[in-house]
């Protein structure tokens, strides 16, 4: 049912979000399965030509309570915000995310 929700979607944005949450709420292991489903919602955002997203490591506790809101307050609507937010920073070439260019 979830999978076909996801399928019948027209918007990447919307499948990202909902194929990242469906992922790490039906496989709640504690390793491996955040960079599965970082890499599944990059997957689903490229689809619809959006930038490959990154989750700050700096900003990892307001990822894991939008992550909680959704699971425990069936809440969805933070994490979307929060996804939104990171995806609207590439798309104006200000990721979120900072990268150590020193050598």
């Amino acid at each position: 049912m979830l999978l076909l929700i996801i399928e019948n979607e027209e918007q990447a944005s919307v499948r990202a979000v909902l194929g990242h949450f469906i992922f790490v709420y039906t496989h709640p292991y504690m390793d491996g399965n955040g960079r599965m489903g970082r890499f599944l919602m990059n997957a689903m955002l490229a689809s619809g030509g959006y930038p490959w997203t990154v989750i700050p490591v700096e900003e990892r506790d307001k990822y894991m309570n939008a992550l909680e809101h959704a699971s425990f307050d069936q809440n969805i609507k933070p994490f979307a915000e929060y996804i939104a937010y990171l995806v609207k920073a590439g798309l104006k070439g200000a990721p979120i995310a900072k990268i150590d260019t020193r050598n």
